[in-house]
């Protein structure tokens, strides 16, 4: 399963204008190019003349091969290397999908991995051994691992960005000067060829206005300074890994925005290993993402097998095909933070809608107390999940009305009312569970009428709060005009937009369910916030 990054949550600040990132800046060092040399198809076979090396057993030709090739693109260099330190033949090729940029056409094709011959589900399409893959076992050695990471300041991300970072100092002297490049040329971008929001300018951050991914992006680069702040504190903590490297303490080595680089670069390709020791279980896997497709409601992923890491798909491929891998239950907003994609089939997307009883409500403890006795928070976040919309309303209803209720009588009755009979309550003498006590607060028809307007002006104005509307965007994307990063963006806000609507229109049902559409309103002194 691939990982959601997990780091403090944080966020885009300013970035640098330059939009050519790898995981060091070129005044640091550059990495000099292998120069193109002929080499023969024979061995390797090439999917493409811009394409990439054949992964595939000899005599497992694939059909989008042409018959001869003037010279190896920079791929071969990646698989020659894969090979060479002990990858298993394979039934994969590394192709090539054209950018769709916006920098003059400066940006070199992104290499992604495709079935190389047929497969049928089940099949092993590639096995990556344990050598070959980046853990915080290899960064670390025999250091202890749970004392640095429990200090809560570091993640796995953090470090094993820092890690590369200092091995592509070292320039082709790195075992992993091929691996590195390769992910300086992917550029943490996505398959939509588009990188995180945290390396987007100020002005493309405009493009998520109104959404709370905008908000998101900063919490997240917040993070990611704190984590950059404690690296020198890695740095003393590992000293028997870094006394290979000639070079300064992390932050004197490497200024932030570079940390930020190289940290977003390796957040969209780490893998979250399952049933693996601490120190496995974040991996930095070639042939993994972000050269694999990522899906939301596929079924395949990377898993560590003895001391390797294998993919067996889950579906049938013709050669030439994107392998397709599950990128976890992420949401949208996560896919694009973390992966720089939306996914439009993502049937784990949601939104959320925070409720919060008034604090300057007299009977706040007491609401309060209600709301934790039926599993709610005083500040509770609702999960609006697509297609869910109105059950989603349903939830918060009674929420809601808990926090319209005014009679002190009324409340110590509900405070009291666990397995006991409440004369009089909700125009009933039953007894209530307290756990029923919110499912059915208050049949009054003007509070109801009050909940059920609260929520929809509160949808309204969200809604409101986008610079486009539902169907503008929708407009928009059917053009096909728009610059990769909008584009992305448009997608995402879309599908929040769909969602918001979703619960609009259940609460404009509930309204229209009431038997009285005549009763005004009750005046709420300390209604709860919706934010």
């Amino acid at each position: 399963m691939a990982s959601s990054a997990s780091v403090s949550p944080a966020a885009a600040a300013s970035v640098s204008g330059t939009h050519h990132r790898g995981l060091l800046p070129c005044f640091l060092r550059r990495l000099p190019r292998t120069r193109s040399r002929p080499r023969s198809c024979s061995r390797l076979h090439l999917a493409a003349c811009h394409a990439d090396t054949l992964l595939c057993p000899p005599g497992a030709q694939s059909p989008l091969a042409p018959a001869a090739c003037p010279s190896a693109s920079s791929a071969g260099g990646f698989s020659d290397w894969l090979l060479t330190h002990g990858l298993p033949p394979g039934k994969v090729s590394i192709l090539e999908r054209p950018v769709p940029c916006s920098r003059g056409g400066k940006d070199r094709p992104l290499h992604y991995v495709a079935a190389g011959q047929d497969l049928e589900a089940g099949d092993v399409a590639f096995e990556v051994p344990m050598s070959l893959v980046v853990t915080l076992e290899r960064v670390l050695g025999d250091e202890s691992i749970a004392e640095l990471l429990t200090t809560n300041k570091l993640s796995e991300l953090a470090c094993l960005a820092l890690y590369l970072m200092y091995e592509k100092k070292q320039g082709k002297d790195s075992l992993w000067y091929p691996y590195i490049k390769e992910l300086d040329r992917q550029r943490g971008r996505g398959q939509l060829a588009v990188e995180s929001p945290l390396l987007w300018t100020e002005s493309e951050l405009d493009y998520l206005n109104g959404s709370p991914m905008r908000d998101e992006v900063v919490v997240r680069d917040e993070g990611i300074r704190r984590e950059y702040n404690e690296l020198d504190t890695l740095w003393f903590m590992a000293g028997s890994l870094f006394k290979q490297y000639p070079f300064d303490v992390p932050t004197e080595a490497f200024p932030f925005e570079i940390f930020k680089q190289a940290f977003v670069a390796v957040q969209s390709c780490v893998v979250h290993l399952q049933k693996v020791s601490l120190a496995r279980r974040f991996a930095l896997v070639p042939l993994g993402p972000p050269l694999l497709t990522y899906k939301s409601n596929c079924k395949a992923m990377l898993t560590a097998v003895d001391d390797s890491v294998r993919l067996v798909v889950d579906r049938p491929y013709k050669a030439g095909e994107p392998i397709i891998v599950w990128c976890g239950p992420q949401p949208n907003s996560r896919l694009l933070l973390n992966y720089g994609f939306v996914d439009e089939d993502n049937p784990y997307d949601r939104i959320a809608i925070e409720a919060s009883l008034n604090t300057e409500d007299p009977q706040y403890q007491e609401k309060r107390m209600v709301a934790q006795r039926n599993g709610k928070l005083a500040i509770q976040k609702f999960q609006v999940c697509v297609g869910k919309e109105k059950e989603t309303v349903s939830e918060m209803l009674p929420y809601l009305r808990l926090g319209y209720i005014s009679d002190p009588d009324e409340m110590q009755c509900i405070l009291s009312s666990e397995g006991d009979t409440c004369p009089g309550l909700f125009g009933l003498n039953r007894a209530f569970t307290v756990e029923q006590i919110l499912g059915f607060l208050p049949v009054s028809p003007c509070s109801e009428r009050a909940v059920l307007d609260q929520l929809v002006v509160y949808l309204k104005s969200r809604l409101a709060g986008y610079p486009t509307t539902l169907d503008e965007d929708e407009a928009m994307l059917a053009d096909g005009n728009l610059e990769p990063k909008k584009e992305v963006a448009t997608r995402l806000v879309r599908l929040e937009k769909r969602m918001l609507h979703g619960c609009l229109q259940a609460a404009n049902e509930f309204i229209s369910g009431l038997p009285d559409h005549t009763v005004s309103p009750c005046p709420a002194l300390y209604a709860p916030e919706l934010k």
